[in-house]
């Protein structure tokens, strides 16, 4: 404890010490915060009932057995009622008469923060004045008596004015309870620190925010529940706060790499608000978005120069074929096929330019990464030099994920195929593969080669660079970027104390993987619903059907047998089908969004943030690629 802290907390016991009640605070979990002495004297309580932390069914045993209320049958079922009442937290005044004749009155009020304070009053003099004014009310003059009744109606009043405030209190209680509820469902963390960084509210969301960390919060310093590496990224930003100001800023934790989004604002009395939000998912689709109208600028601006240069390769090519038909000298027919083949790689380096500018749909499918690792050493093996070992380290959960295995097949493979031809004849290739939390799968390659050049780590992912001469493109790091970025992912490039490594982070997306069951389908056209209903039967689905967001979320609610819930994006009424994915989130049910809408339409954007859309019209095949992995074709 900080010196201030001792100073601050030895003046408060001497300032309870002058009280001439006795006084007892305890906290949430029926423990002793503070005392003032006249309570330990009052009761002749040991001092260990008397220090913080000691239990409240313990100081209840103590007075019980020492026969403070009187002859207590079963102690431990007496015991049990005082600590069930206690736990009610029920503001209440109540007076007695103790074990030794005197009176005494018992005052106890709920505190904000959970726990409650109570006072003790001895009111045994005040009781036997009371006594002998009523023995005595017969020899009271008139003027006493018109006091009295002075004094009755001014209690009166003020009993009415207690009632009031019982109502107004009742009310606020009422009110703090419902914004307590509103809070504590929202999907982010709101809570409040003092100036000393301690918490003094919560809504108790912080764990669903930052996983593996606690969830209640007060009295805690924000350090401590954030734990040390947290704290360093938001430490600035906290200051800031207590200087007035107002940041919004994000930062990636440590336990499972997800995003956070926090907000602080000061409060005007020196403490700081806090909100805070797990934005991981919306990242991931803005790192998307974002790739997406980079590669739109992108075949908007090598469109009309891939026309133009087709145009010229197809008349060098012919003028070079009518040139190889005529009678050339030996040198002059070398030119003709070196020219010819030059054109030829312009015609292949152009078509890797429009497939990589050009519009490329990600379509996932249920796949299990330890199926596609095993088809991918299967492939690459036979491309590498005997002297030459391809490794691959499986360490993935057994659960079947959203993947596009073609193209994450593809990347993969084409840096096998550059740590190849980094390596030369003999070395090694691994290629690992594990899940970060239920956040990231993340998939490295690495060999045992020169290692990446520091111009290299620069520019590996521009388009056109290349170490490999007049053998490469400088294509197939930017297209396994590209890859990488759509789906919202990351890619990383660096150095091991072996040679070189780059790792792929994907989005960790668990397929349905409903086999069977109960499906409710949510689509408004009847026409439609007929087909799909018999989809969803082929693939062993029992099916109920709904035509609008509160009736599929009433049907949800009522039978908690559904396994797959199988939406239309545009319904009856106001709700869409993104609005009942939402609703569903955190419930474990998978939601799979269909639509006939353009994948240029806001809403089919929004949905594909939340997930693969199947676009309409699709087959069976499509739909189950969707559920099962290693569906059949």
């Amino acid at each position: 404890m900080r010196k201030s802290d001792k100073q601050i907390a030895a003046m408060t016991g001497a300032g309870l010490n002058l009280i001439a009640q006795a006084l007892s605070i305890y906290d949430r979990d029926l423990r002793l915060a503070v005392c003032n002495r006249r309570f330990q004297e009052m009761f002749s309580l040991p001092e260990h009932l008397v220090t913080p932390g000691a239990r409240f069914d313990d100081t209840i045993r103590h007075i019980t057995e020492k026969g403070e209320y009187g002859d207590v049958g079963d102690v431990a079922d007496f015991v049990q009622s005082k600590v069930d009442q206690a736990l009610a937290f029920e503001p209440h005044y109540v007076e007695r008469t103790r074990s030794n004749g005197r009176m005494i009155s018992i005052e106890g009020a709920p505190l904000p923060e959970g726990g409650w304070v109570t006072v003790y009053t001895d009111i045994t003099r005040t009781k036997r004045v009371e006594q002998l004014l009523r023995s005595r009310s017969e020899e009271l003059s008139d003027q006493v008596i018109a006091h009295t009744e002075e004094l009755s109606a001014a209690n009166r009043e003020l009993a009415a004015t207690i009632t009031r405030l019982e109502e107004t209190k009742r009310q606020l209680t009422g009110m703090e309870a419902r914004t307590r509820l509103t809070t504590e469902m929202m999907p982010a963390h709101i809570a409040h620190v003092d100036a000393d960084g301690f918490y003094t509210y919560t809504n108790r969301r912080l764990s669903s925010v930052f996983p593996g960390r606690p969830s209640d919060l007060l009295g805690m310093h924000i350090a401590e529940a954030l734990g040390s590496s947290a704290f360093e990224k938001i430490e600035p930003h906290l200051l800031n706060a207590y200087k007035g100001g107002s940041p919004v800023f994000e930062f990636t934790e440590d336990h499972d790499s997800r995003r956070i989004r926090v907000a602080f604002t000061p409060d005007g009395e020196g403490g700081v608000y806090i909100l805070s939000m797990d934005v991981t998912e919306e990242t991931q689709a803005r790192v998307a978005l974002q790739q997406a109208r980079r590669r739109e600028l992108a075949a908007q601006m090598t469109s009309g120069l891939a026309h133009d240069f087709s145009n010229l390769l197809t008349i060098m090519l012919g003028m070079q074929g009518r040139l190889e038909k005529m009678d050339l000298p030996q040198e002059a027919g070398d030119l003709v096929q070196g020219t010819l083949s030059a054109a030829r790689r312009g015609g292949r380096l152009l078509d890797r330019i429009t497939h990589m500018t050009t519009s490329r749909t990600l379509r996932p499918q249920a796949v299990k990464p330890g199926t596609l690792l095993n088809e991918l050493k299967i492939l690459a093996s036979p491309a590498l030099p005997l002297g030459m070992g391809l490794s691959v380290l499986d360490h993935t959960p057994d659960q079947a994920l959203l993947l596009d295995p073609g193209q994450l097949q593809d990347a993969l493979l084409n840096l096998i195929l550059n740590a190849r031809d980094a390596c030369g004849t003999s070395g090694q290739i691994t290629v690992s593969a594990h899940a970060v939390g239920s956040t990231w799968l993340e998939l490295s390659v690495s060999d045992t080669g020169p290692g990446f050049s520091p111009e290299a780590l620069k520019k590996a992912v521009h388009p056109f660079f290349t170490t490999k001469g007049s053998e490469g493109s400088g294509l197939g790091l930017s297209m396994v970027y590209d890859m990488v970025k759509l789906t919202g992912g990351s890619m990383r490039t660096g150095n091991t104390v072996s040679g070189a490594s780059v790792t792929l982070r994907l989005p960790y997306r668990p397929a349905p993987g409903a086999d069977g069951g109960l499906a409710l389908l949510v689509e408004d056209s009847e026409e439609l619903r007929a087909a799909f209903r018999e989809m969803l039967m082929d693939l062993g689905f029992t099916v109920i059907e709904a035509v609008s967001v509160d009736e599929a979320s009433a049907l949800t609610a009522d039978l908690p047998g559904i396994a797959l819930v199988l939406s239309d994006i545009k319904l009856e009424g106001e709700a869409t089908g993104i609005d009942l994915a939402d609703r569903l989130d955190g419930t474990a049910l998978p939601c799979i969004l269909m639509t006939s809408l353009p994948p240029s339409d806001p809403l089919h954007k929004d949905a594909l943030r939340r997930g693969p859309v199947l676009q309409k019209p699709f087959t069976t095949h499509q739909l189950s690629r969707l559920i099962r992995p290693e569906a059949p074709a």
